[in-house]
Order: C-alpha cells, then structure tokens, then sequence
C-alpha cells in the first residue's frame, strides 16, 4: 500500500478502509436483529428473560443499522459533494435527484 503523501491521501485512505467494511457490518447488524426477532417470537409465551434479551438484541440490531446507514450518507457526502473519488464497484446510497 502507498504511503499517503498529503492530507487527503489519508483520508482517502480512511474512507476507502470504512467503504470495504461497511457492506460485512450492515449485514452482520441485520443478522443480529433477526436472532433477536427469532428469539422473541419463539419465546413470547414462555420465558419473560428471553423475550427481553430477543428485544435487546432488536434494539441493537436497528441501533447498528441506523449507524451504518447514516455513514454511508456521510460517505456519500464526501465522495459526492467534497470531491474525494469513490472506489469501484462499492455500494452507496442511491443519487439524491
């Protein structure tokens, strides 16, 4: 990998690294928040600890994927509206037109 040269390399550099991630850990989120809704439908008639732990793993699961939604907006700023280039290939939000 090459050494960032100038300030907006490594930021690039930054944003490059949290693009290629962002995709694992939204699915990893959604992931979390279907155990939980599964734990919470098997368990609604019996065991009130687990039904409480299905609801926080709910919780947490839209916790995570509202963060991961709201830094791929961020992202999309930067790519879009202060001229950093989006690597191919990865997803973003669609266009705002």
């Amino acid at each position: 990998m090459n050494e960032p040269k100038n300030f907006s390399e490594l930021i690039k550099i930054f944003t490059d690294l949290i693009s290629l991630t962002l995709p694992v850990i939204a699915g990893l989120a959604l992931l979390v928040f279907f155990w939980g809704l599964a734990k919470f439908i098997m368990n609604v008639s019996g065991d009130e600890k687990a039904v409480a732990e299905g609801k926080n793993l709910m919780i947490w699961g839209l916790v995570a994927i509202f963060v991961m939604v709201s830094v791929w907006g961020i992202l999309r700023f930067l790519y879009a509206d202060i001229g950093f280039s989006r690597p191919f290939g990865l997803p973003l939000l669609p266009p705002y037109r």
